[in-house]
């Protein structure tokens, strides 16, 4: 397995901005999407935004809880995703995680099999 390795985490103050990237470890091959889930403390995962690559640049969704505020875009190889966070605030405090949805028969990415980094830690100050 090549889980995607995060990095960018860290501390700002609410109103500040933060970027998170991610690199699918495996390669370029097989990733049908890269996106972004976050976990609050005590709560639920929840999914952030997405990258289907199913067009040359993508097709692009997020959560309505970032609209607006968070930008995910991709790099020309298709295996990094970045995520702009812009107007942070508390509530986006959690740990960021990227994942791989593979679009393969083979390695290493298998057909509709999520692959999940480990995370990275974004904390918003009030």
């Amino acid at each position: 397995q090549a889980p995607p390795v995060e990095s960018g985490g860290g501390l700002v103050q609410a109103g500040g901005s933060l970027s998170l990237s991610c690199i699918a470890a495996g390669g370029t091959k097989c990733i049908a999407r890269m996106g972004w889930y976050r976990q609050a403390p005590g709560k639920e995962r929840e999914w952030v935004a997405d990258i289907k690559f199913d067009r040359p640049h993508g097709t692009l969704d997020y959560a309505d809880s970032v609209k607006g505020r968070f930008t995910i875009s991709t790099d020309n190889a298709k295996n990094r995703v970045y995520l702009q966070m812009d107007s942070l605030e508390p509530e986006d405090t959690a740990v960021y995680y990227c994942y791989v949805l593979g679009g393969c028969r083979d390695a290493p990415y298998y057909y509709d099999t999520e692959y999940l980094g480990k995370g990275t830690l974004v904390t918003v100050s009030s």
